[in-house]
Formats: C-alpha cells, sequence, structure tokens
C-alpha cells in the first residue's frame, strides 16, 4: 500500500519560515520524480516545485529564490523548505510521487499552511 504522508505545516506570520516533510512508503521512492503542490481556496491546484530522480530542480516563479525542494533518498523522504513567506502562499500543500513510464502518480493526503499577522 502507497503512502504519502505530509508533515510541518502550520500558521506562521508574513517573512517567516516552514519546513514541509512529506515521508514515502510502499514505492521506490529514488525511482519517482517527486513534486509539491498547493491549491488555494477557490484557485486550481499549482505545482510549486519538482525534484528529479537525478536531483534537478523546477519551481514555479512565484516561489524561486524562496522554496527549496529537497530529497532523501535513504529516508524517502521529501522536504519543501518555505522562506519568506507571504500571505498569497496561504494553501493546502500536497506531496506528489510520478513515476514516468508507466505513467502512474500518488498523492498525499494535503496538509494546510497559512501565512499571516
Amino acid at each position: 500500500q502507497v503512502q504519502l504522508v505530509e508533515s510541518g505545516g502550520g500558521l506562521v506570520q508574513p517573512g517567516g519560515s516552514l519546513r514541509l516533510s512529506c515521508a514515502a512508503s510502499g514505492i521506490r521512492f529514488s525511482m519517482y520524480v517527486m513534486s509539491w503542490y498547493r491549491q488555494a481556496p477557490g484557485k486550481q491546484r499549482e505545482v510549486v516545485a519538482t525534484i528529479a530522480r537525478n536531483n534537478n530542480t523546477n519551481y514555479t516563479h512565484s516561489v524561486k529564490g524562496r522554496f527549496t525542494i529537497s530529497r532523501d533518498n535513504a529516508k524517502n523522504t521529501v522536504y519543501l523548505q518555505m522562506n519568506s513567506l507571504k500571505p498569497e502562499d496561504t494553501a493546502v500543500y500536497y506531496c506528489n510521487a510520478e513515476y514516468i513510464f508507466p505513467a502512474v502518480a500518488y498523492w498525499g493526503q494535503g496538509i494546510q499552511v497559512t501565512v499571516s499577522s
């Protein structure tokens, strides 16, 4: 059974930091592309950051320079370090694991991040 379990969310003031973690089980973690998505109220889910099997990373424009995605294959865990948080970063953040061929994807249950004073 595949599980992706997010942790580390919560309430933070603007300018603060949070570190999200996503622990995976039931998959061969190192073979998967790992991503963080987010969905704000009334908006579509969007990809925030992606880390490939070779540790290449990509970020959506709005978080470049503030967020860092990383992975620890020994711990089957992907992280999202979020610095200089803004109110517009408020959303439910989801962990995603994707295997390219054959195409298969798994999702975590989501975790709330609220940036507010």
